[in-house]
């Protein structure tokens, strides 16, 4: 079983030395907090809030995968140079549409070719 890491606040003394590392790995939910049931809702899910990743033919974002709890909503595989390439630090940013039945608990899983499995916060959506 992979080591899963996730998103943490640091203090100021960490924050400086960890938070280009932890930041660029963690996916990050975009989504509008209310929904209504059985219609199309945009997920977004994008690596990195402040830092991009790298897109480097053994250093890149491989997967990222969208959850209700512990149901798989979606997923997406990307390949190295999807993001530009060889010295590019693209955005890794995938967005999902789904047609929600109840109320979600979304989180994003994110797969990083050298650093392993990325957590995020989990985000609720109240689907009415």
């Amino acid at each position: 079983m992979p080591t899963i890491n996730a998103y943490v606040a640091l203090d100021a003394a960490e924050k400086e030395a960890k938070k280009d590392y932890i930041d660029r790995h963690s996916p990050f939910v975009t989504v509008a907090s209310s929904a209504k049931k059985g219609e199309k809702l945009a997920v977004n899910v994008r690596l990195g809030k402040d830092y991009s990743h790298p897109d480097d033919t053994d250093h890149y974002i491989a997967e990222v995968k969208l959850f209700d709890g512990e149901t798989q909503l979606a997923g997406a595989t990307l390949f190295s140079g999807a993001n530009g390439g060889q010295g590019n630090k693209g955005q890794a940013e995938v967005t999902f549409f789904v047609v929600p039945q109840k109320n979600l608990k979304l989180t994003a899983l994110a797969y990083c070719t050298k650093h392993g499995l990325w957590q995020s916060t989990p985000v609720e959506v109240t689907v009415a």
